[in-house]
């Protein structure tokens, strides 16, 4: 990008020196999800021009956490794969429709995601698989009264009450040998350990899946991996409008004003190419920062290689918000986030194969057609491993003939039951060779198979235990310019770990910061309706 993007030049309104909305510049650190949201929403709904508009992005690609990348003969890639609803996802589907597709002319990518979701049912039969790949009944709970008095009581307490409490401080061992905690953990990702207060924001946000958890029929695919069918669409509309992308651009500072009251960013530094550069920044002008991602320091394999072990001290996405938190409670405290990597740790894998002989297989087994089965979890693995057929292909421009799929493991630090090692230590090869021993498949199946492991040892840490203001607001108490984007802000009653929630906090800061007149869109309230209650409790007792 030419450095005639970082000018400065401005126009003024013929009333003087006041400032149009028009006139505003606005930079974004940080190229995900809330970053492209946010710039989305000060375009369509708060007047500014998109050439006013530059995202910094450190890596070479935008969408942040929502990626997919590699191709057929080198391998595909997946770190993770969001589950959506439009039951909820208020923000995400109010942004969406308003992008248009990139495959279907004078259809949004809402209208696009819906048609595709009408084709293709979720209806899970195999959510559920033991030790001798039985498929397990999962139309009970399995809990007992104590399990059910102990989940009310964790639903019902107030978040003042939860405090920085475990899930486990609140309900008993025996809970998490449920069907219920299998299929609600490894849908959500929630580990025994994690905060009590997002458990409790999940069971009321998600209602409507407590009753229907074991088929997963509320839940909602994309076309494609949520790269190719998100991040791209919006991605080409802001550069039509003129958005200025800057990326390989690591922003290493971002300078800050306290003075009344009032905090105002002033300046940001970065670097790029080897050379720095100092921006700055006027009260007028708008400063949007991702502060922290879920998938920072994460790491690939190979088929023969596994992940590289790295931390934060290996990248850049923690520093900058510590840097700018340290003696300034408003601005959230990181280290309740990032400083225990085993317990914010998981791992993940694609797997690209160049027939259909395993998904065959697996369709015969499950009884369910790729993308039409979600989560298929193997209850006993002591990886706690997990696998999910989405539709093919997943990725725009995959060759017929190659099929892709994704899974994931929640506890790769523990020896594997087919493989005498953690999945931390295992390869492309040995993760297969797991999957083949919990499926009873012959390994024959995967001839074709490149497996490509990934270790993400921040990926659950926005589940972190955490206490009032270790997370800041979207916009802080007394800040005039400066927002915060991400997982790691405090938006009441929404949980992290969804699209949602980014776009949500990129909404409500570009309304707060510009004045927009329009309402966010409102959480819809399906805790509080008698029936979906009623369903919660008559499947609590199944």
């Amino acid at each position: 990008m030419p450095p005639a993007r970082f000018s400065r030049t401005r126009m003024h309104s013929h009333s003087g020196n006041t400032m149009r909305t028009t006139d505003k510049k606005a930079y974004l650190v940080g190229g995900g999800i809330g970053a492209l949201a946010a710039a989305a929403f000060m375009i369509r709904d708060g007047g500014m021009q998109g050439s006013n508009i530059t995202i910094f992005e450190a890596s070479p690609v935008t969408g942040g956490s929502l990626d997919g990348g590699g191709n057929a003969d080198d391998g595909y890639t997946l770190r993770g794969g969001r589950m959506l609803t439009t039951d909820n996802y208020e923000c995400t589907w109010d942004l969406f429709k308003s992008i248009p597709s990139l495959e279907h002319a004078g259809q949004s990518v809402y209208d696009e995601t819906i048609a595709f979701n009408e084709r293709h049912l979720p209806h899970s039969r195999a959510r559920l698989v033991d030790r001798n790949r039985f498929k397990v009944d999962v139309s009970s709970m399995g809990f007992s009264m104590q399990d059910r008095l102990e989940l009310l009581k964790l639903a019902e307490a107030d978040e003042d009450t939860l405090g920085s409490s475990a899930i486990t401080d609140w309900l008993s061992p025996a809970f998490f040998d449920t069907p219920f905690w299998y299929m609600w953990a490894t849908t959500f990702a929630f580990q025994p350990w994690h905060s009590a207060v997002e458990f409790k924001r999940y069971l009321h946000r998600f209602m409507l899946e407590f009753s229907r958890i074991d088929t997963l029929a509320g839940v909602k695919r994309t076309v494609y991996n949520q790269y190719d069918s998100l991040v791209r669409p919006l991605v080409a509309w802001l550069q039509e409008q003129g958005v200025n992308l800057i990326m390989d651009c690591t922003v290493t500072d971002i300078a800050v004003q306290e003075c009344d009251g009032r905090l105002s960013a002033t300046a940001i530094a970065c670097q790029r190419r080897g050379l720095a550069d100092v921006i700055p920044v006027a009260d007028s002008d708008l400063v949007f920062f991702q502060n922290a991602s879920m998938t920072d320091a994460s790491s690939y394999g190979s088929m023969h290689v596994a992940p590289a072990r790295r931390t934060k001290n290996d990248s850049q996405g923690w520093r900058l918000w510590e840097k700018l938190a340290e003696g300034r409670p408003a601005l959230g405290r990181p280290a309740a986030f990032n400083s225990s990597i085993p317990e914010s740790y998981w791992a993940s894998y694609t797997v690209t194969l160049k027939d259909g002989a395993f998904f065959e297989r697996m369709e015969q087994f499950t009884g369910n057609s790729a993308g039409t089965g979600g989560l298929v979890t193997f209850k006993d693995s002591n990886w706690l491993m997990s696998i999910v057929l989405a539709h093919q292909p997943h990725f725009a421009g995959q060759p017929a003939g190659v099929h892709v799929f994704w899974g994931y493991a929640l506890h790769p630090d523990r020896i594997g039951n087919f493989v005498a090692k953690p999945m931390s230590d295992c390869s492309g090869a040995d993760i297969l060779r797991e999957l083949c021993g919990h499926l009873n498949f012959d390994l024959d199946i995967m001839a074709t198979a490149n497996c490509i492991p990934c270790r993400m040892p921040y990926i659950t840490s926005m589940f972190m235990p955490r206490a009032k203001g270790d997370r800041p607001l979207p916009v802080p108490a007394g800040s005039v310019n400066l927002a915060f984007v991400s997982q790691f802000v405090e938006i009441a009653d929404d949980v992290v770990f969804t699209v949602e929630y980014s776009v949500r906090a990129a909404q409500t800061a570009v309304y707060q910061l510009l004045g927009v007149p329009r309402e966010v869109p409102p959480i819809h309230a399906h805790d509080k309706s008698l029936k979906v209650k009623l369903d919660a409790v008559i499947k609590a007792f199944q």
